[in-house]
């Protein structure tokens, strides 16, 4: 029933902030490889994304994205909990919360491609992050201080732009871009890039110089 739940919450928030499929939201993207259309399509929309350089991070605070981790579907969960959910096994859950807080699990992480065991606690929780492929300062810089605080509010908590990933890693990555970081398991890299394409598409954010560069060259050898 969570489950069911959690899919008509998705396929709501779809309907209400022109998010992309449900199977690319709800799909672990550990297991979401990018076959050669999806990689022509990602070259496709990277060729049309505006190329400007950054604007100043003046004025850019965590709070103008709204509240971290708000219940955006409206399932009961808020959207830390959902993303592990989606992106861990073996997930046990806190009694009387309807399977909705994740107290333990297992992660292949995406980044590194290690085996993490997830255990919730004051001292393990950051073991496991959630990341947003398309760092909330980067979308800042790079249109998002333009938008209204529901859609800046919509993008901080899209599945599209979520991974459950090494807590340290997206530490090391914070807000950089494809110019600056990528992740250090080589394989996963096209499947990366695809998906910050279609985040930068579906928000119509722009580029710059350097980071189309990167992004271009990672998509050409995929």
């Amino acid at each position: 029933m969570r489950v069911r739940a959690l899919m008509a919450g998705l396929a709501t928030m779809a309907v209400l902030t022109g998010c992309g499929g449900l199977e690319a939201q709800l799909t672990s993207p550990e297991t979401s490889k990018p076959d050669s259309a999806s990689v022509s399509d990602a070259r496709k929309k990277l060729a049309k994304l505006a190329v400007k350089g950054r604007a100043p991070r003046t004025g850019f605070d965590r709070d103008e994205f709204g509240p971290a981790w708000a219940d955006v579907d409206r399932n009961g969960c808020d959207t830390r909990n959902d993303i592990l959910k989606r992106d861990l096994t073996n997930e046990k859950f806190k009694s009387g919360t309807h399977d909705c807080i994740v107290l333990s699990g297992t992660l292949k992480d995406p980044y590194s491609g290690k085996t993490i065991d997830f255990k919730r606690g004051q001292d393990t929780s950051m073991d496991v992050q959630i990341d947003h492929l398309i760092p909330l300062s980067d979308a800042w810089q790079k249109g998002a201080q333009r938008w209204s605080e529901t859609k800046r509010k919509e993008f901080a908590n899209d599945p599209l732009n979520l991974m459950a990933v090494d807590g340290p890693l997206n530490n090391q990555k914070s807000d950089s871009d494809a110019a600056t970081w990528l992740p250090p398991r080589k394989s996963y890299r096209c499947t990366y890039i695809a998906r910050q394409v279609d985040v930068k598409a579906k928000y119509e954010l722009w580029v710059t110089s350097a980071e189309k560069d990167a992004m271009e060259t990672i998509l050409s050898d995929c």
